[in-house]
């Protein structure tokens, strides 16, 4: 059961919330909600440094928006996860403006946005979407489905691509079908499109996955697994032939509820195993200002960066470029 709120300023927000899906922060303020990503995707940055010398900036993720431009939809605790699902106005003066803003855990984990209108989001997940050029044909997994924004971005961008989704929580999936359409998602892709509820690193597909997407969050921090190369093994075996992973690790934008696991210490901990599982092929993608806000690994050989341009959409070509091979 969960419990609708009222739309006015005192029950939208509580005084300080953060927010991250590695890693978004939400912070609000008496009269300014600040629903901030401590990392702006260098597409977006170079975009930004283009227009510096504009006299009127364009507003960034790190403005705040107003109070009234952000209402809670629904706010409850399930048997895993403090839950709530905001909506910022389309009249609101933020890149965010028209979205759904799907939060878990006690610091406010952004684990899933969706806007009504567009399909790209400014944020790592549309990374996840530059991996089928990349792998065989075959089914992708996403493990931490959480509302469905990365299974969005790849049906609509890839029309032959069939992704199958692992989440935990059965009221996270009944929170995305009722506030983020993923039920007219579910019927509209029914060959292509497959939710299951449970333990995603028991996931598992006759024949193998050509590719696994892993935003694995659990208590604001990356799960304990994941540390462990025993893990990665078992989810390298769990691939086709020439199939690759690609990973949401953190960063130092993490917040986790245990302050003892820090960010960019677990982000480090968790590509340490799996280097001991790919060895050298294995490559790192930096996001933010700091250079170290959050980052995203990749496994596999690293492809022909021009071949790999060419069959992407144009609005993601520039995250190619990006990938580094992980030094340790």
């Amino acid at each position: 059961m969960w419990m609708v709120l009222s739309s006015s300023p005192q029950t939208q927000i509580h005084n300080t919330i953060t927010t991250q899906t590695c890693c978004h922060h939400l912070q609000s303020k008496p009269k300014t909600t600040r629903i901030t990503f401590p990392f702006k995707l260098k597409c977006q940055q170079q975009e930004q440094h283009q227009q510096s010398n504009s006299s009127l900036k364009p507003k960034t993720q790190d403005d705040g928006i107003p109070i009234e431009d952000v209402k809670t939809l629904a706010k409850f605790k399930s048997r895993h996860n403090y839950i709530r699902v905001l909506e910022v106005s389309r009249k609101a003066d933020h890149p965010f403006r028209g979205s759904r803003l799907l939060l878990l855990d006690n610091p406010g984990n952004i684990h899933s946005i969706s806007f009504l209108f567009k399909t790209l989001t400014n944020t790592y997940f549309d990374v996840f979407a530059t991996i089928p050029p990349i792998i065989p044909n075959g089914p992708i997994a996403v493990l931490g489905f959480g509302a469905g924004s990365t299974a969005r971005i790849l049906l609509n961008l890839y029309p032959d691509t069939v992704v199958h989704g692992w989440e935990l929580d059965p009221s996270v999936i009944e929170v995305a079908r009722e506030y983020f359409n993923l039920s007219k998602i579910e019927r509209e892709n029914k060959q292509r499109l497959f939710v299951y509820v449970g333990n995603a690193l028991t996931a598992s597909l006759e024949g193998g996955f050509s590719g696994i997407l892993v935003d694995l969050f659990s208590e604001g921090s990356l799960i304990p697994e994941l540390q462990e190369a025993a893990t990665w093994e078992k989810l390298r075996k769990s691939l086709k032939k020439g199939g690759r992973i690609m990973v949401n690790v953190g960063g130092s934008c993490v917040e986790a509820e245990d302050k003892v696991r820090d960010g960019n210490v677990v982000m480090e901990e968790t590509l340490k195993a799996m280097r001991m599982v790919f060895g050298e092929k294995l490559f790192v993608l930096r996001l933010g200002n700091r250079g170290d806000d959050s980052s995203l690994a990749l496994t596999g050989d690293f492809p022909e960066i021009e071949t790999w341009k060419n069959k992407l959409p144009s609005s993601l070509r520039c995250y190619v470029g990006l990938w580094k091979p992980y030094s340790g």
